[in-house]
């Protein structure tokens, strides 16, 4: 569990959100991800290959129904602890209107759920 420094700095609530993701690296290379958190401002991805912080990253998100895509920076990341998963942080870098509508829109149905925001309602292991 990392040290609470990272919760002290978010200003946006945060929600339990799974979601398939892609990330593409600048070189062009794929990496297949789960999102685990959603913010206004970024969310918590899961991936067998660790992705160094500072990382422009260009990530896809599907929940299944709706599909985002939308440009990020990896601003940390944690090991997994032997299991091979790595833990990141991405934050969104500027978003158009095509990226912030169905962020908007899951964010809004997420909020309507009582115990979601991960901020002050309920623990986490990766605050």
């Amino acid at each position: 569990m990392a040290d609470g420094t990272y919760a002290v700095r978010r200003a946006n609530p945060r929600f339990s959100f799974f979601a398939g993701a892609e990330v593409t690296l600048g070189d062009g290379t794929s990496v297949r991800a789960q999102l685990a958190e959603l913010s206004s401002r970024g969310c918590y991805i899961d991936t067998l290959e660790p992705i160094p912080t500072r990382t422009k990253v260009r990530l896809r998100i599907c929940d299944g129904t709706s599909t985002c895509e939308l440009d990020g920076r990896i601003i940390y990341l944690h090991s997994g602890g032997g299991f091979g998963i790595f833990g990141m942080g991405v934050l969104f870098e500027e978003m158009g209107a095509e990226q912030h509508s169905p962020i908007d829109g899951w964010l809004r149905e997420l909020a309507g759920r009582p115990g979601k925001d991960l901020r002050g309602n309920s623990s986490s292991s990766h605050s």
